[in-house]
């Protein structure tokens, strides 16, 4: 008997070791992002000919009373396929002059996405105003590269995309969180992106936190204020409302629509 016992406890031995080493997939959680912004580089870019005895001064000013980095927060939820993209709101800043409402200044969507059945409904804030825009997940075009990055604790492989025809991507993903989801819009990989950046729009999102947790039902729900458009809506809205700005309005529009 005491033999039997002791070959069970073996047994069991070998058992649990064997699940310990069982890879472990998080599938529900929360990330938390942190966003920065080269401010020093976008401000720069806007300055031109027709604008810059008024904003050349301000930015020097900027320069003096802000760091050259600004940065925003914002977590991202996930369950069964969903996500919710939320930002954090920023405590004001008494420093910002008209700087403020470039929109890479700010964060300015929430945003839904169901991975099963390919649909975003992004709550997009242009100037304070709400408008609900739903429409089918945004499409990247992807190459998976060998590098890896560590980011929150996972190894994640680096893949560099396009976007809206002409936007250079890149992004970090993890497998060992099978959502093929990630903040703001940007999705498709095999495995939760835990970090992107826009290198010629001097902007980042990288995770800082990964909570693998089982999350309450309707957690993950789609935003609801707002003036309902689909993609193409509100870019027509966005072209029609700047269109007397000036070259300044292309770029604007493109970061909205980010």
């Amino acid at each position: 008997m005491k033999k039997t016992i002791v070959t069970i406890a073996v047994l069991l031995g070998f058992a649990w070791v064997a699940y310990a080493q069982q890879p472990h997939f998080t599938t529900s959680g929360t990330i938390e992002f942190e966003r920065k912004t080269n401010a020093w580089a976008v401000i720069k870019k806007e300055i031109n000919k027709d604008n810059e005895a008024v904003t050349a001064p301000a930015f020097e000013a900027y320069k003096k009373n802000n760091p050259q980095f600004k940065v925003l927060k914002s977590t991202l939820s996930f369950t069964g396929n969903k996500t919710l993209f939320t930002p954090i709101e920023a405590e004001p800043s008494g420093n910002m002059l008209f700087f403020s409402i470039l929109p890479l200044m700010t964060q300015n969507n929430t945003i839904y996405t169901d991975l099963n059945t390919g649909l975003t409904i992004a709550q997009r804030k242009v100037l304070g105003d709400p408008f609900l825009v739903s429409d089918s997940t945004r499409k990247i075009k992807w190459k998976i590269t060998d590098e890896t990055r560590d980011i929150a604790g996972y190894t994640c492989r680096r893949a560099n995309g396009i976007m809206l025809d002409s936007i250079y991507v890149v992004a970090f993903f993890t497998g060992k969180i099978p959502v093929p989801g990630g903040p703001e819009s940007f999705n498709g990989l095999p495995g939760m992106i835990l970090g992107v950046a826009l290198p010629h729009e001097n902007v980042t999102w990288f995770a800082t936190k990964v909570t693998d947790i089982t999350l309450p039902p309707n957690t993950v729900t789609a935003p609801k204020k707002g003036k309902q458009l689909d993609n193409k809506g509100f870019r027509e809205t966005l072209d029609n409302a700047l269109k007397d700005q000036g070259p300044i309005a292309r770029d604007f529009v493109r970061e909205f629509m980010l």
